[in-house]
């Protein structure tokens, strides 16, 4: 008797953990990705041909172009706006029988790939993209090939498409094939490129760029720099630079190559006009040029005006003299009577003086 009501426990049991299993797997979303374009059919569950269901689109009713042909529901010519949390109900009950997240993309394009080597003799990193967005997640697989062996490949910690490979050995007349393949649900493409060791040798620009008038010196700078801190053997592997400069008020650069010096005094500045300088780094015998660093400004010496002597300002006073000839503008003063009968007594008294002596 015991045993028969164990039995039957464990057969009560095991037909609960069974529903409950259908119920989770009705309440779980599933994952369904389609091709932007096309015509969807969205299955609910396994419910037969002949089951009728209704649809709901992120809890409403479905309104894009769609039919219904039994449990299934079909849309047509999808697009990014089909994107949605779709759930199917059972008539006439109108229980949840399943639910389905839709994301509408496209298959992935071969993607572009480039590989440099800024840490040179160390190793070379590889990065890629996608030309054109898919709309649903895309992984990509990354095999490098040196020798026929397989080299090991590490992601980059930071920049989730690109990756870092060492360089097996030196100097190596084997060229490096690196291939890349795009994969997401709807599909895969890739892309393969092959290069020689020397051609991928890129240096990070050199850094702490400063520029500095020289005292005295109104038409010279002194630029100064440092080597880029990843190129990581400096001394067995130098590297050269090249230096532009030129004034604010010109577009046309001026250009200097030095060996493997870290300064260099520009000799032919403008007097006074400030100057805007950038220096690019590479390897002495192979690769190619870095870019330019970050650009600084500077002016050369201005030269301070010899101050003047300081004079004393002495208020001087207009002496004031009577115009011989007074301005006809001006108006004139009439003379005091006693002046003018002075006059007239003067001018008459010979003639009088005349008549006297006649008649005497």
């Amino acid at each position: 008797m015991a045993n028969l009501v164990t039995s039957l426990c464990c057969v009560v049991l095991a037909a609960v953990v069974v529903a409950y299993a259908q119920r989770r797997s009705q309440l779980v979303a599933r994952n369904q990705y389609e091709r932007m374009g096309s015509d969807v059919t969205m299955q609910c569950g396994s419910l037969d041909n002949d089951a009728s269901v209704s649809w709901k689109v992120n809890g409403t009713d479905v309104k894009a172009q769609h039919r219904l042909e039994g449990p299934r529901l079909i849309l047509t010519q999808v697009d990014l706006g089909h994107n949605g949390l779709y759930s199917c109900f059972q008539n006439p009950n109108g229980e949840r029988r399943d639910t389905i997240y839709l994301h509408i993309g496209i298959p992935p394009r071969e993607p572009a790939v480039t590989c440099r080597s800024n840490t040179y003799p160390k190793g070379f990193y590889c990065s890629w993209h996608q030309l054109h967005q898919t709309f649903i997640p895309t992984t990509f697989e990354v095999d490098v090939q040196h020798n026929q062996r397989s080299l090991e490949v590490q992601k980059d910690s930071v920049h989730k498409n690109r990756c870092h490979v060492r360089f097996p050995e030196v100097f190596s007349s084997f060229p490096y094939k690196v291939n890349v393949t795009a994969v997401n649900a709807l599909g895969k493409a890739y892309s393969t490129i092959s290069f020689e060791e020397s051609s991928i040798v890129k240096p990070d620009p050199p850094e702490r760029v400063t520029a500095t008038p020289i005292r005295d010196n109104p038409r010279r700078l002194e630029v100064t720099w440092h080597s880029p801190s990843t190129w990581p053997d400096i001394d067995n592997f130098p590297l050269k630079y090249f230096l532009r400069y030129r004034p604010l008020i010109r577009e046309q650069w001026q250009h200097v190559e030095l060996s493997d010096s870290t300064s260099h005094t520009i000799t032919d500045a403008y007097a006074g006009k400030e100057y805007i300088i950038q220096v690019a780094a590479k390897d002495t015998e192979i690769g190619t040029w870095s870019d330019w660093s970050v650009a600084v400004h500077a002016t050369p010496w201005i030269v301070n005006p010899v101050p003047s002597t300081p004079t004393t300002e002495v208020e001087v006073v207009p002496e004031t003299r009577t115009s011989p000839i007074p301005s006809s503008k001006a108006p004139q003063k009439a003379e005091p009577p006693v002046g003018r009968a002075a006059r007239l007594l003067t001018f008459f008294s010979p003639l009088l003086l005349g008549m006297l002596l006649l008649f005497m």
